[in-house]
Parts: structure tokens; sequence; C-alpha cells
């Protein structure tokens, strides 16, 4: 299950960010994850609370206003192969989708093993005994 947060420092329309929740949420779907398995979050901070390095550490553009930050946190055991896949996938689905500049999207993975997830009810499925 991922659990995707999307960090923006600026307000976007609610149609915006539709956009760039289903086309994240196509992608993982692309890369394995089942359709039903969609949790997201939006974070939307000023400039006070979002500070970032506008090129750290190999931007081509600087970053700006437009800035996203996805991190995607997920269950440990996905390789780097479908992870480079995932986030190629990605950056074309929010520049086609949603019009982002790619060199304005940073996409981190977190990864936790599976007994570290309940999804409901206090009950810990993937935990051995």
């Amino acid at each position: 299950m991922p659990l995707v947060t999307v960090t923006l420092q600026q307000s976007r329309s609610q149609e915006r960010k539709t956009a760039l929740l289903d086309a994240i949420h196509r992608s993982l779907i692309a890369a394995g994850v089942p359709e039903a398995d969609r949790f997201q979050r939006v974070l939307e901070l000023n400039g006070d609370n979002f500070r970032f390095d506008a090129r750290y550490p190999d931007a081509r553009t600087s970053r700006g206003g437009d800035f996203v930050l996805i991190e995607i946190l997920w269950s440990i055991g996905r390789s780097v192969r479908i992870k480079r896949k995932l986030v190629a996938d990605m950056t074309e689905a929010l520049a086609r989708d949603v019009g982002l500049d790619p060199e304005q999207v940073m996409i981190v993975f977190i990864e936790t093993a599976w007994e570290n997830w309940s999804f409901a009810g206090g009950r810990l499925l993937h935990a051995d005994t």
C-alpha cells in the first residue's frame, strides 16, 4: 500500500490537484499497485513553511512556485528498475496531464516492512505471530 503525500508551495485549484493525484495514481497502477489501493494527501504550504534549494543537486532549471514534492511511503521490496520506470512514467504523466515541468518534480521513496501496516481495525495483516 503506498501512502502518497504531495507537498505544494502554493494553493492549486481542485481540478489541478485532482489531475495531479490521478496522474500519480495511474503511474502507481502501471507499476503494479492495485487500483483500489489509493491513499493520498496534499499539503499546501506557504513559502515560510516549505523551503527548498532552487537547484540542488542537479536541477536543470530553478525550482519555483510550481515545485512539487511527492513522497511515496510503501512496503519494501521494489527493485531499482521498477522505481526508475515509475519515476519516468510519473514525471511524463505529470508533464502531459498537469503541465508540470519535470524539473519542478521531486519524488522520494520511503520503504517500510510489511508488518508495519495496520489498514483498519488495529489488525496487522502481514505480521508474523
